[in-house]
């Protein structure tokens, strides 16, 4: 029952090693996450580079899978080529041995009086907690919590290794017979490390708990070496699961490489610690060499570091491998429109304002399109769910978001250039255009995550409401498409159009959502549910409201004396007498309020057949 117990205990010691090392990760990451994706996006095509960047991010944030998930997430952005991530990967292979140098520290030994005594673990630790927790509570600026949260991490993590220590000291015996095991069985022990870091998904984790154990029992080097390569082995394979999961064919590619890479250099350290030994140059003295922690580091530091400048000039070949294993997939035709759309934006054509403002407007209608799809795919989310579609529209969601840099910064480009009246109107259109645009994407990701929450919490609409939010979100279908129309043909005709069904769709959303609080102060719905539609309802009306924008945005390209005036001349148009304002105004009222009444009056009828019908309103989606 005792060895049970000392289990637990180095099992809940490893847990707080990986809680530690997580959250000084993640303190490290909010200090540097910015400017860390900003070095890696800046990385040149030339792997070395790319090699000392990765092996600097690593050492930042101290996990090797974290740095390359987010340059597999970089290369999936286009901020990287595949080729161009392959050094960074080796670099973050390398870049890991830094927690095993910290965890070091356990192999101190001083007397009070010297300098070295406050670097021992049991000093350090209490030391680095006690700091973490006033930068914490007592100062509480948004630096010191960073500073807090990192002393706290890297304070637990060394009570976690201290607790398998001790844990290790009363089982030693029993692991000085598993690792002797070992030192005859090679292959046993390069299992053993891969199977144990595929468990516990840090390579980092297993180095420190043998390096726990090291400085408790010593480890011999022909019992260990074997552990350390399979380790390698057993965090690549983890790396790899987690970047291929819903990644394109160049992302898988970069995951690959990992695995690729660590194959190797496992092979050539077997390959050289066999022929080194074959040869007498590890001698009995080495092989049977007993390992602190300090010893362990080096090790795992040294089988890191050569294999990786080795292989490093040929990172071309392993390139050619993932691309020969991993082929293209067909592109698909909007992601092939938007790449042709960016490559359009000529720094050239400049000097030519005209060319160039209407080659950024035709970029931005191919934007507005890829908004429109996105709203679409929320009206198949709410009435045919479907978690695939949700990667999709964030995958269009940051092509917005890249379009939209793009344009603003090609726009701006072009100001020194423009001297005619109309080109200064037409780059004021396509600025503002540009924040409604990206406005509307941004609102459609919200209504999708309005929509997550809602089926990850289980909660359903009745009929009546689905059918009514059936008619609102086709509405604002209708003033979308109309809206991207008139932009893409800059149509006065067309945005004159828009701003009488913006005011029904309000209308719509003031009785949508005071029908749905009546439901809900008669208990008929419950606050759950009632919140997550007035989320939904919300940011409908705020996509009508960018149209609206954008229509008298589109009707100031022609008409000067809009600009400048927006708000007077809406206040204007709401309140006039135009034949054209009206008589769209009523028949849009007719076309949606007419379908609203009657899910009313079948609703209030216990007419539900009716009611289920206005959840299958014909919309092309």
């Amino acid at each position: 029952m005792e060895i049970f117990f000392k289990i637990v205990s180095l099992l809940g010691g490893l847990a707080m090693f990986l809680y530690g090392m997580r959250i000084m990760g993640d303190g490290l990451k909010s200090t540097s996450g910015g400017a860390m994706k900003a070095a890696l996006a800046r990385v040149t095509d030339k792997p070395f580079k790319g090699f000392l960047l990765g092996l600097v991010v690593t050492c930042m944030i101290q996990s090797s899978t974290a740095a390359i998930v987010l340059t597999v997430g970089l290369v999936g952005a286009g901020f990287l080529t595949f080729r161009q991530s392959i050094g960074i990967v080796l670099g973050a292979n390398v870049g890991t041995t830094i927690t095993a140098q910290i965890i070091r520290l356990m192999d101190v030994k001083a007397g009070s009086s010297s300098i070295l005594y406050f670097f021992k673990s049991d000093n350090l630790a209490p030391m680095a907690l006690i700091a973490g927790i006033i930068l914490i509570m007592f100062i509480g600026s948004r630096s010191a919590t960073t500073a807090g949260t990192i002393l706290m991490g890297f304070g637990t993590l060394f009570v976690g290794l201290m607790n398998m220590s001790a844990a290790v000291s009363h089982m030693g015996d029993m692991l000085s017979r598993l690792l002797v095991s070992f030192e005859g069985n090679p292959l046993l022990g390069f299992l053993s490390g891969v199977f144990v870091t595929g468990i516990i998904q840090s390579s980092s984790a297993v180095v420190g708990i043998l390096q726990s154990i090291a400085s408790t029992i010593g480890i011999k080097f022909c019992g260990v070496f074997a552990v350390i390569i399979g380790v390698d082995i057993g965090d690549c394979l983890t790396t790899y699961l987690v970047c291929r999961i819903g990644a394109k064919p160049e992302q898988i590619r970069t995951a690959l490489v990992h695995i690729l890479y660590n194959v190797t250099a496992s092979i050539l350290l077997f390959i050289a610690v066999g022929v080194f030994r074959g040869t007498g140059i590890i001698d009995d003295n080495l092989w049977f060499m007993t390992l602190r922690a300090g010893g362990v580091a080096n090790v795992h530091g040294l089988f890191k570091l050569i294999p990786a400048l080795i292989l490093l000039p040929c990172a071309g070949l392993f390139a050619k491998v993932a691309e020969r294993l991993v082929p293209d997939q067909p592109e698909d035709p909007e992601d092939t429109m938007i790449k042709e759309s960016i490559k359009q934006l000529d720094l050239r054509l400049i000097t030519n304002p005209r060319i160039a403002l209407g080659e950024t407007h035709s970029m931005t209608s191919n934007m507005f399109e890829v908004s429109l799809h996105n709203y679409t795919a929320c009206i198949q989310q709410m009435y045919e769910y479907d978690p695939k579609r949700n990667e999709r529209m964030n995958q269009r969601e940051d092509m917005i978001d890249m379009m939209t840099d793009v344009a603003d910064k090609y726009v701006v480009e072009i100001s020194p250039h423009i001297t005619l009246d109309y080109d200064d109107r037409y780059q004021s259109f396509l600025m503002k255009g540009l924040v409604s645009i990206e406005r509307i994407g941004d609102l459609a990701i919200n209504i999708m995550q309005s929509i997550i929450n809602m089926k990850s919490e289980d909660v359903q609409f009745s009929n009546v409401a689905m059918a009514e939010l059936r008619v609102l979100m086709t509405a604002v279908n209708d003033i979308l498409e109309m809206t991207a129309d008139a932009y893409k043909e800059k149509s006065h005709s067309m945005a004159q159009r828009i701003e009488p069904l913006e005011e029904v769709i309000d209308e719509l959303v003031d009785k949508v959502r005071r029908r749905h609080m009546w439901r809900m102060k008669h208990n008929l719905c419950e606050v759950v549910r009632g919140i997550s539609f007035q989320n939904i309802i919300q940011n409908l009306e705020r996509i009508s409201d960018q149209c609206s924008d954008l229509g008298v945005n589109i009707l100031g390209l022609e008409d000067e004396s809009i600009n400048g005036n927006e708000h007077q001349y809406l206040r204007d148009i709401h309140h006039s007498d135009d034949p054209l304002y009206n008589r769209l105004f009523a028949k849009y009222k007719a076309k949606y309020m007419g379908v609203l009444d009657s899910i009313a009056v079948d609703s209030v009828n216990g007419n539900e057949e009716e009611v289920e019908k206005q959840l299958k309103l014909d919309i092309e989606i």
